[in-house]
């Protein structure tokens, strides 16, 4: 037995070639394209058949007698599920899964397998080092080739390619195939460029899917499942989204933990395999004929329906068929092809004319199960030898059992339906038309073609005995070898190819019968009698004789030739006149021609194992035939050569030839071709041509043509300067001689002198002269190229351009090959630019030469746009523009654009002629310059090329004259390409300018002209007529063939116009191509009903997939309803839709893209939705709110998607459940109450809901599998929205118990720390995290939200244990720092530097903040005690800082707003802070900045000042800056931070620090000052005044502020702030809310501010005391008067202020008389008078309380005592929970409203008195002293004892002091009642801590009233301008008033009087309070009344 190829290699080239014999080439291109797969295999049985990691296979050869390990050195693997009527069964049984290169016409019908995806990953940082030991060891070689179908696909979803990465490698990986069986994938380069989601990483692991296609040397693995649909185009497909609609694709689940993939056990496929043999070995005679039983058991059949028997019984007489698989294949057809319902199947049966229709669809349908039948056996055969194939020995095992009768079965089947008569109407029917007569015949010969394709592959590994060989003859040559077929009347043109087919085969089964490579092996070894013919004398001479009748048709010619060497070899002597005859009769029968025809025929069309084992076969004849036979009696030269290229244009042949001795075999043909080189160079540089494999073989040819060592030259007589000897067969050269007449400089060849030349031949036709030279044939090339480039304007043109041609494909075949090459062809490819330029300007250009150049620059561009480009740009080839383009118009118009001349051969040469070499490569070269990304300066150069392509080609190409089939829809293919192309530019290829880019150009013209109206005409082309052309095609039609290219072109346009779409600039008018898409029709004719219908199509699952696309794009933009579009087709697509969305071996990205769809349509197609949901009313009761599910709901398969049972098995891939998971969100955000009741009361919902929830994910750093964050995130959010939006009491008990079991599980946990190992993982690897970024955004975003919800509905999730709150915070916090910061140790510091993080890292950082500052609002409590939060959020700042700024504006925000809560939360006093000195450099440098840019965006704004309306400014807030000026700006919030940490710094040390090395101080007053003049920046303002009011209060802080002049940035721009009204004092106080921002609050604060600067800076800031109170006078005297009419707790906050002010302001009352006496005068007048207000309101509260209704005109703000606004709207929300409790509740807040307003009465009140005991004598100094100046002191109250009056008329006077007294003792009596039955009292509304202030309150109000009574009426005593009698009556009644009020008071300090807190309200004063226990004699205040009472009563 002969050795394999992975043996050590056969000394003997011939041995080499017959091993390579039997071995399919692997990578040989057949079409442009040949990455795709050819054909799709189809198998019997319930599994995948799964190759290994097959790049190539072993080369083998025919054992003698039985099987040796031949393998495929081609075999690409596909698996096919087939669709069999099982005998016992209805329906379908899904059997056998088959291998190998698949034929797409073959498998054109729609009815046929389509192809499943499998997912990969690539590794590109592995793959190089894998592959290169992977090839050392199986002896791979690299194709080197550019892998544009891969590509193709992937960028029909998600955009352009990258450039070119990592070659691919194969590895397992798990399938979706029916039984959970694996099949194996391919780690491909990762080439994403997602121009929805924004452009993905291309490092690293990454996830892909992968289909069918040729890539490189390695073989790539799909899953092809049998479907209703047929082959795939090969496509895959990146991630990125349609970031907006495009999903992240992941590889397969069920990966084994060392990164294989489980593979299907071997006894369950050999299980299979035994089950099934049986109907393989039977073959087609598994459909029996009609039968009179078979209709009787039909007929008695109760399971099917008596409508189905009836058909099926017409359908057995329509096709001849047994009754009983009649009825399966009708069951079949049913659920597989039938588009329509249930019950429109109903009236197809009782209407006559449409169930013809549907017995002639069914029979196409039986038609495509007999040739899937054929397929499984041939994929057994190719791979039952395959040694690295993993079910190899099952396959063995089947083929062995067939092997007993598989030749006889088949044959006799060939036979029969070789004479088959066709059917007529007469015995079957009146359906049987001429029409289906014929395409019973066309089947007929696809069968015949099929069994002897099967029948050539048996003999390739079995051998073939004589008596066969004979039998075989005998039969082709009765029929003829196909072409006397019995009904050859009914050969119509379009079966020639299926005929000639049939001849083919015929001859290559005689020719590998005769096993010509061991009869080759034998000639060599000199042992020809071991041949099998050798004793077989009597085959032998009946073949001779059987022989010598042939000759009359081609297809005899291989098999008399190779019957020539057999006799030839085995017998030479015998029968030597046969022979010569029987070979002369092969070569008149062009035997060599016939062959190439042949094999390019097998080549394109067949599925490539078999066609690379016809070439093996011919190659071994061929090689046999020249090493026997001299080559000048084998005919033609240039037949022979084009077989041998046919030949060795398979990859293994290719690499076998250089290892082989040139005298032997196709070396010999090279050899002759040398001979005659370059006199004759086309054969010999088409040999070499078809050498070039891969980068191995190019090396060998370059070096090969770089060394040649002959020239040969042809003379028509001797020349003079050659001497000869006498027999003139040696010449001798006496002159150096220049080869080509160039000029000098230029390149040439010299030959020297004394070169000696041999006359080959010598005649009459001259001399063949071969010199002795050596030289590089690629200087020669050159020299032929300049010679072209001189000869280019004369007549020698045509002939120096066919010398030229093959030189630019060889070269253009090399730099393709290995572009390493390319800089030694530097001088060829660089004159390949002028050769364009002058070529082109000819009269009449040669149009296959300047193809030929322009492909050649087509291979440059890819490598080398920029160059290519500006090279080109200079030869006039391409269109251009004559005028700069500056707007759109002008471009889309075309003015001052030439076509160049590009656009002259087109119209006047190409068009006419119909052949467009030169159109197809223009397009594919502007299409590689586009890619290529130039810079903007290119592409603008680009935009003539594009537009004349969208103006001049697009609406017009199918217009246009073509002489050959295919090339419009080729052109059509290659134009949408090129616009997809630019579509997908990345922003770096586009720059954003006036004048129009490409892609705004592309998207401009194909919304508005009339191309996009052409691809609106491609993309309704229709299943229907695609379906047409597929079934029209040959079986074997090629993967490029037109069928092929149509169904491209359409999914290029659905692409197309998604990306126009989603890229054309919003607009309020549709453009015309949105109408187009958008318009409705009737009867399902409008677009979207043809979209819809892709469904149907099965051939190639990338169009419907890309249809749904499409659809789902439009469903979100387009306002029309889908449902209304579909009319009545609606219920039918929904059916086809829910019927591949079920279907466990439909392509898996089918299913997503369903899925995607109805979550959009969710939203915007709420008819279409209700469609899908298909719910039926519960019991059939109108008005009833229960539902059920209907029989085609799709909620249904989501609920068995979501089963948990079935996560983990192949049909439920993770993607699919993320899909499914995504569906049933968008159903509860939108609230589809209806599905949702439905959903949540399904058994087990919850719990299979929930599973994801309860797995354990793998780590980030091992995470293959990214959506499976999605598929959790989602499902997070649905318990969410949930739990949010149904009442706890009503939830479903399944998802109590789901939640109990997540927190008893210790889930929250889990997801906690797994969320922050995500975050440190994505920070961690930086930009290799970024590929998982989405899924793990979407993750952190759920997790946030069920956190978040977490905070208010702790009970319902079970979220109550205060550690388990701790532990997710920390977790938080965590993340966040991780996400945000990074710490670098650099080498030569300690000092860990700050790493500036990655944008995805910021943004996940800044979720992550947001979710750390909700928690740290809403779990105070559990974080007042935890560990230190400061220092990492410390950290987190700092880095924040250092970041992008304009990224970070708002987790800037979010940090200060955590920085602030923790400093309140956890209060910090006492504790030392390490981090306050660089918190506090950090605050405020971001303060002054911040100050210093709101300050730039204030003075932009422009003034509105006239524009607003004349009223009171303090009712109004002026318009926030939105962009700097925010509530939870940055700025803001820095301020409000500040002021934190100033509270901490008590003693400022570290403050003043700070402010030394930043300006703030001076920056934020800056400010300020601009703020309030402009009156702008309102949250600004009140947060910078915040800051300096908390400095204020310490001494060193004070010192600062009034040192920064701060004065002079408040007073006067202060006035800008509020207007003063004459209209009355009502119209100049707000009414608003009290906390709610406004620029009263400013004034308010500035008021405080300048209180509290005076109280601590004392005498250092009275000057400016004063001048603020000179100021703000009449604002000041306005607020004091407005308490009288304005109660609102506005009003009244602003004069508790401005008295407070006041009272500091009165202790300097000497300098206050000396610089304002009329002012001072005024206040005291006005204090007066507030002191009668308030005490008159306090007295009447049915007067307030009327006052507060009506005269206010508002409802009374509810609320407590010290924080009215905020807990009242808390108890306003509470006040409506029951109706019976509402006038009580309104009560109780009217009066806690209005004791709100008394509480701040009488805190204005007591201020007041405060203030006025400044103005009034000391009691002291006036009762002690009676030398005091009484006219330093006013006279306050009159001497009146009346009460207290409201009336403005009536003067304060000591009755008001004493109503004063009398009010604040009852309010205390008040305070003090127990219990008051009839009312509610104070104690009942108010905390003890409120009662215990306001107590304190009370009495101080006494005793400052005391006081200034006292004072007042010591003074009138002794004023001597009163008279006696007056002074007496003040004696009388103050005795008796105040002896009454002092028994009140004995009273209440017996029960324990409050302290007063006039020691922190009068720091003038020393008096001291005395304690709740003190006796009341000791009490000062009555010491002093006493006093007072015995003074006045003397």
């Amino acid at each position: 037995m002969w050795k394999n190829s992975d043996d050590t290699h056969v000394s003997d080239s011939m041995k080499q070639k017959s091993r390579a014999k039997k071995t399919p080439s692997n990578n040989e291109p057949t079409t442009t394209t040949g990455r795709k797969l050819r054909e799709r295999l189809i198998s019997w049985f319930t599994m995948k058949l799964i190759p290994p990691t097959m790049s190539s296979a072993s080369p083998g050869v025919k054992q003698r007698g039985s099987r040796t390990s031949i393998t495929s050195d081609t075999v690409r693997v596909c698996f096919v599920v087939y669709r069999m009527a099982a005998p016992a069964m209805p329906a379908i049984t899904h059997v056998l899964v088959g291998t190998g290169l698949v034929t797409p016409s073959a498998m054109r019908d729609r009815n046929r397998a389509s192809i499943m995806p499998v997912t990969v990953t690539t590794m590109e940082n592995r793959s190089k080092t894998f592959l290169l030991q992977h090839q050392a060891e199986k002896g791979h070689h690299h194709g080197g080739r550019d892998d544009a179908a891969v590509r193709r696909g992937t960028e029909l979803e998600h955009g352009a390619a990258g450039a070119e990465q990592a070659v691919p490698f194969v590895l397992y990986v798990e399938s979706l195939d029916d039984q959970g069986y694996s099949a194996p994938g391919v780690l491909v380069p990762h080439r994403h460029v997602d121009t929805q989601h924004h452009g993905h990483d291309d490092r690293g692991l990454h996830q892909h899917w992968v289909d069918l296609h040729f890539c490189r040397a390695e073989t790539i693995v799909c899953v092809c499942m049998r479907g209703k649909g047929n082959r795939q185009q090969p496509e895959r497909e990146s991630t990125t989204a349609e970031r907006d609609a495009t999903p992240r694709l992941s590889q397969s689940h069920g990966g084994t933990e060392d990164g294989g993939v489980r593979l299907v056990c071997q006894a369950q496929i050999e299980a299979e395999l035994d089950r099934h043999w049986e109907k393989l070995h039977q073959g087609l005679t598994y459909y029996k004929p009609a039968s009179c039983s078979a209709a009787a058991k039909l007929k008695a059949n109760k399971e099917a329906a008596q409508p189905l028997k009836d058909l099926s019984l017409r359908l057995s007489k329509l096709l001849g068929l047994d009754e009983e698989k009649s009825l399966q294949i009708l069951q079949c057809y049913l659920q597989e092809d039938y588009r329509g319902t249930r019950n429109s199947l109903k009236s197809v049966l009782q209407d006559e004319r449409q169930s013809q229709a549907l017995l002639l669809k069914i029979a196409d349908f039986y038609y495509e199960e007999r040739v899937c039948l054929l397929r499984c056996v041939l994929l057994l055969l190719t791979y039952f030898q395959d040694e690295r194939h993993p079910y190899r020995a099952e396959y063995a095992s089947c083929v062995n059992k067939l092997e007993k009768d598989l030749v006889a079965n088949y044959k006799s089947q060939f036979e029969n339906l070789f004479k088959a008569e066709a059917p007529t109407w007469e015995t079957h029917g009146n359906l049987m038309t001429e029409r289906q007569i014929s395409r019973w015949f066309r089947q007929c010969l696809r069968e015949q073609s099929l069994l002897l394709e099967i029948l050539f592959l048996y003999y390739a590994y079995f051998e073939m005995s004589a008596a066969d060989l004979l039998s075989f003859t005998k039969v082709f040559k009765e029929h003829g070898f196909g072409l006397r077929q019995t009904n050859r009347h009914l050969v119509d043109k379009s079966m020639d190819t299926l005929v000639d087919r049939i001849g083919y085969f015929s001859s290559l089964i005689l020719v590998e019968g005769m096993d010509i490579d061991f009869l080759h092996k034998c000639a060599l070894e000199d042992c020809t009698d071991q041949h099998q013919f050798y004793s077989t004398p009597e085959v032998t001479k009946e073949m001779d004789q059987l022989l010598l009748t042939l000759g009359d048709i081609p297809h005899h010619g291989p098999v008399l030739l190779a019957w020539v060497l057999l006799r030839h070899t085995l017998k030479p002597d015998e029968s030597s006149p046969i022979i010569r005859r029987i070979g002369n009769t092969a070569l008149h029968l062009g035997v060599f021609k016939y062959l190439s025809t042949m094999l390019q025929g097998l080549g394109v069309s067949g599925n490539n194992c078999t066609a690379s084992t016809a070439k093996m076969c011919i190659y071994g004849l061929l090689s046999f035939v020249i090493t026997s036979f001299e080559e000048e009696t084998l005919g033609s030269p240039q037949h022979l050569i084009d077989t041998a290229c046919e030949v060795l244009s398979a990859q293994s042949l290719a690499e076998l030839f250089w290892e082989m001795r040139p005298n032997m075999g196709l070396g010999m043909i090279l050899d002759s071709a040398v001979g005659m080189f370059p006199h004759k160079a086309g054969p010999l540089l088409q040999l070499l041509t078809a050498l070039l494999s891969n980068k191995s073989t190019v090396k060998k040819v370059y070096t090969f043509l770089d060394k040649m060592s002959f020239y040969t030259e042809v003379y028509k007589h001797k020349p003079s300067d050659v001497i000869s000897k006498d027999d003139e067969t040696l010449w001798r050269r006496q002159t150096p001689k220049l080869l080509y007449p160039l000029g000098s400089g230029q390149t040439n060849l010299r030959m020297p002198q004394g070169v000696l030349g041999q006359v080959v031949m010598a005649g009459e036709q001259g001399y063949v002269v071969r010199w002795d030279y050596s030289y590089s044939s690629w200087t020669l090339f050159t020299c032929e190229v300049e010679m072209l480039l001189h000869v280019v304007s004369t007549a020698d043109v045509i002939a120096h351009c066919e010398r030229v041609k093959p030189i630019l494909d060889l070269v253009h075949k090399i730099i393709s090959t290995d572009w390493t090459v390319s800089d030694c062809l530097l001088p060829l490819t660089s004159r390949i630019y002028m050769l364009l330029q002058r070529l082109t300007s000819v009269i009449n250009p040669p149009v296959d030469v300047i193809a030929s150049c322009v492909n050649c620059l087509i291979v440059l561009a890819a490598r080398n746009p920029g160059k290519v480009w500006s090279s080109l740009h200079h030869t006039g080839f391409l269109p251009f523009a004559s005028t700069p383009l500056t707007n759109m118009a002008q471009s889309i118009s075309a003015e001052g654009m030439k076509a160049g001349n590009y656009g002259n051969l087109l119209v006047q040469i190409e068009q006419p002629r119909g052949e467009y070499a030169v159109t197809i490569a223009f397009l594919r070269l502007i299409t590689t310059l586009v890619k290529g990304q130039l810079g903007s300066t290119q592409n603008k150069g680009l935009i003539p090329c594009v537009l004349l392509v969208l103006k001049e080609m697009l609406p017009t190409y199918h217009k246009w004259r073509y002489n050959t089939y295919g090339v419009r829809e080729r052109i059509g293919c290659l134009i949408l390409e090129l616009v997809h192309a630019i579509l997908n530019l990345s922003p770096e290829g586009e720059d954003v300018g006036s004048t129009p880019t490409l892609q705004s150009l592309c998207i401009y013209s194909l919304a508005n002209t009339e191309a996009g109206q052409a691809v609106v005409n491609i993309m309704g082309v229709g299943v229907d007529t695609i379906d047409m052309v597929l079934a029209a095609q040959p079986s074997s039609g090629g993967t490029e063939g037109p069928e092929q290219i149509l169904i491209q072109t359409v999914k290029l346009a659905f692409s197309v116009t998604n990306n126009v779409i989603r890229l054309k600039p919003p607009s309020d008018v549709a453009s015309p191509l949105e109408q187009a898409l958008t318009q409705h029709g009737g009867h399902g004719n409008n677009l979207i009903a043809v979209l819809a219908k892709y469904i149907y199509h099965k051939h190639d699952p990338a169009l419907p997939r890309l249809a749904i696309q499409l659809l789902k794009r439009l469903a979100t933009v387009a306002p029309m309803s889908v449902y209304a579009c579909l009319g009545s087709d609606a219920a039918a697509i929904r059916d086809a839709f829910l019927t591949r969305l079920q279907s466990r071996t439909e392509d898996m990205r089918i299913k997503v893209m369903i899925l995607e769809f109805l979550t959009v349509a969710v939203e915007t197609q709420p008819g279409l939705i209700e469609l899908f949901l298909n719910l039926e009313v519960k019991d059939g009761s109108e008005g009833s709110k229960e539902f059920l599910l209907g029989e085609w709901s799709c909620l249904q398969v989501v609920l068995d998607l979501i089963d948990s049972k079935q996560q983990g098995k192949y049909w439920c891939p993770p993607l699919l459940q993320r899909a499914a998971l995504a569906f049933l969100l968008a159903l509860w955000q939108d609230r589809r109450d209806s599905a949702i009741s439905v959903l949540r009361t399904k058994e087990k919902f919850w719990e299979n809901l929930t599973t994801p929830l309860f797995g354990t994910l793998p780590s980030p750093s091992e995470m293959t599998e990214y959506c499976v964050l999605e598929t959790c995130a989602f499902v997070m959010k649905i318990i969410g929205l949930e739990i949010y939006y149904v009442v706890s009491s009503s939830l479903e008990q399944s998802l109590k118990d789901a939640l109990q079991r997540f927190s008893s599980g210790r889930r929250y946990e889990y997801w906690s720390q797994y969320v922050k190992s995500l975050v440190c993982h994505i920070s961690e690897t930086e930009e290799e995290g970024v590929r998982s970024f989405a899924e793990t955004q979407m993750l952190i975003s759920a997790w946030r939200m069920l956190l978040i919800l977490s905070t208010t509905h702790s009970d319902v999730m079970q979220l109550t244990e205060e550690s388990v709150k701790l532990k997710l915070f920390m977790d938080v916090l965590d993340g966040t720092k991780a996400a945000v910061s990074r710490q670098h140790q650099h080498s030569s510091s300690s000092i860990p530097l700050m790493v500036p993080m990655s944008l995805p890292c910021l943004r996940l950082g800044s979720m992550m903040a947001t979710l750390l500052l909700i928690l740290l609002k809403q779990w105070r409590s559990v974080l007042a005690t935890a560990p230190d939060i400061l220092t990492p959020l410390a950290l987190i700042l700092e880095s924040v800082l250092q970041a992008d700024q304009q990224l970070m504006e708002r987790t800037k925000a979010k940090i200060f707003s955590a920085l602030i809560s923790v400093l309140q939360i956890q209060g910090l006093n006492g504790r030392e802070i390490p981090q306050l000195p660089q918190l506090l450099l950090c605050v405020c440098d971001t303060v002054k900045d911040e100050a210093l840019s709101l300050m730039d965006s204030t003075h932009h704004l422009t003034p509105q000042g006239d524009a607003t309306e004349d009223r009171d400014s303090m009712e109004t807030d002026s318009p926030r800056n939105l962009q700097k000026d925010q509530r939870d700006g940055v700025c803001v919030l820095a301020l409000h931070l500040a002021k934190e940490l100033c509270r901490v710094d008590e003693d400022g040390e570290h403050w003043v620090s700070v402010m030394r090395q930043v300006p703030v101080l001076p920056s934020v007053l800056s400010a300020l000052e601009l703020s309030l003049r402009l009156k702008q920046n309102l949250f600004f303002t009140e947060a910078s005044l915040h800051l300096l009011l908390t400095l204020a209060r310490t001494p060193q802080g004070a010192a600062a502020v009034a040192g920064a002049a701060v004065i002079q940035s408040i007073c006067l721009p202060l006035l800008s702030v509020y207007e003063v009204s004459s209209n009355g004092a009502s119209q100049s106080f707000s009414r608003k809310a009290q906390d709610s921002p406004c620029w009263p609050g400013v004034y308010r604060l500035c008021m405080s501010l300048m209180e509290s600067l005076l109280k601590t800076l004392r005498y250092n800031f009275i000057n400016e005391a004063l001048d603020f109170v000179g100021v703000h006078q009449e604002r000041i005297l306005q607020c004091l008067n407005a308490v009288r009419t304005v109660q609102s707790l506005v009003c009244l906050d602003e004069a508790d202020h401005t008295v407070g002010f006041l009272l500091q302001l009165s202790s300097f009352c000497k300098e206050w008389q000396f610089h304002l006496p009329k002012l001072l005068r005024d206040v005291q007048v006005n204090l007066c008078y507030l002191c009668q207000t308030c005490t008159y309101l306090l007295h009447s509260k049915k007067m307030l309380h009327h006052y507060l209704q009506a005269k206010n005109g508002e409802a009374l703000p509810p609320g407590p005592l010290a924080r009215p606004q905020r807990a009242a709207a808390v108890a306003a929300a509470q006040t409506s929970a029951k109706e019976a409790a509402v006038d009580g509740e309104r009560e109780e807040a009217e009066q806690k409203a209005l004791l709100t307003v008394q509480c701040s009465l009488l805190k204005i009140l007591s201020k007041t008195l405060a203030t006025l005991q400044h103005f009034t004598p000391d009691c002291c100094q006036i009762l002690l002293d009676q030398c005091m100046d009484l006219a330093e002191y006013r006279t306050l109250f009159v001497l009146s004892f009346t009460a207290p009056a409201f009336d403005p008329d009536v003067a304060p006077s000591f009755g008001t002091l004493l109503g004063t007294i009398n009010v604040a003792l009852s309010m205390l009596g008040e305070i003090e009642k127990k219990k008051e039955p009839a009312s509610v009292n104070i104690a009942s509304l108010a905390s003890s801590d409120e009662i215990q202030a306001l107590k304190s309150l009370l009495m101080f109000t006494m005793e400052n009233c005391f006081y200034v009574l006292t004072s007042q009426a010591a003074r009138c005593l002794k004023d001597p301008s009163i008279l006696p009698r007056d002074k007496q009556r003040l004696k009388q009644e103050l005795s008796s008033e105040l002896n009454t009020l002092l028994s009140g008071l004995y009273r209440h300090f017996r029960r324990g009087s409050p302290s007063s807190p006039a020691s922190g309200m009068l720091p003038s004063k020393p008096t001291t309070p005395g304690s709740k226990g003190s006796h009341e004699g000791q009490e000062p205040v009555i010491q002093l009344v006493q006093a007072f009472v015995r003074l006045v009563q003397r």
